[in-house]
């Protein structure tokens, strides 16, 4: 792990992830786990349910704590922060997009996304302007007054992508981001992720069943028996651009 005080050029690895267990009991999750992920990069975790996958998801979220190993953001060793430091860096720099939307039932779109960022302590200028400004982006502009159930499951899943980019985090842990869209809009979605990383350096790491998803990454991995072994990829050609207006 770097050494906080050291003074040479900051880190461009937004995830260290070096010899990580995770037990639950008698159970080993995950055995020996190591990963890196380059700011500005997009990687892919698969495997079979049940394979750890949101459990390594969680760990580097800082959700949860490994049984052992090291779990570093920029350099910063994240098993050192206390409670406090630890819900102020996945405020301020993690972004989260879950398998359920996890929307409030009572809330429009936009105001779901306005209350994600009052914990930023952002004017409601700024507030409304990011928030319109990613439902622009995933192309629900029209549907921003509408609660969840006047929205279908793909729509509510793209309020969640909007909820999670509006925040301008550094790192977004999707778990499954395209469940219940259909091919294009699961397109355009991949297509925006890859966007804003190359533009604002966002770096996203999507766990995945969805092949397609593959088209899109940097870098792929599997999960399997506890451990990460990377997937070649191998591009035909490269996937159509379609980036919502």
């Amino acid at each position: 792990m770097r050494n906080n005080n050291h003074k040479g050029p900051p880190t461009t690895l937004c995830v260290t992830v070096a010899r990580v267990e995770r037990r639950f009991g008698d159970v080993q999750v995950l055995r020996g786990v190591d990963l890196n992920v380059e700011r500005g990069e997009l990687a892919a975790l698969y495997g079979p349910s049940g394979s750890g996958k949101t459990t390594l998801l969680n760990l580097i979220g800082a959700l949860d704590r490994p049984t052992a190993g090291q779990i570093a953001f920029y350099g910063q060793d994240i098993l050192r922060m206390n409670d406090r430091a630890r819900t102020k860096l996945r405020r301020k720099s993690i972004g989260f997009i879950f398998q359920s939307s996890t929307l409030l039932p009572t809330y429009t779109a936009i105001e779901n996304i306005d209350l994600a960022l009052r914990l930023l302590n952002l004017n409601i200028f700024e507030r409304n302007r990011r928030a319109k400004s990613a439902l622009q982006a995933v192309g629900l502009s029209a549907w921003a007054n509408h609660v969840p159930d006047e929205l279908s499951g793909g729509q509510r899943q793209r309020v969640a992508i909007a909820r999670a980019l509006a925040m301008h985090p550094k790192l977004i842990l999707a778990d499954e981001p395209t469940s219940g869209l259909d091919t294009r809009n699961a397109r355009r979605m991949l297509a925006l992720f890859r966007s804003i990383a190359a533009t604002q350096g966002t770096t996203f790491l999507i766990v995945s069943h969805d092949p397609m998803v593959i088209e899109y990454v940097d870098h792929a991995y599997d999960l399997f028996d506890g451990q990460l072994t990377p997937r070649l990829i191998v591009r035909e050609e490269t996937p159509q651009e379609e980036i919502p207006c």
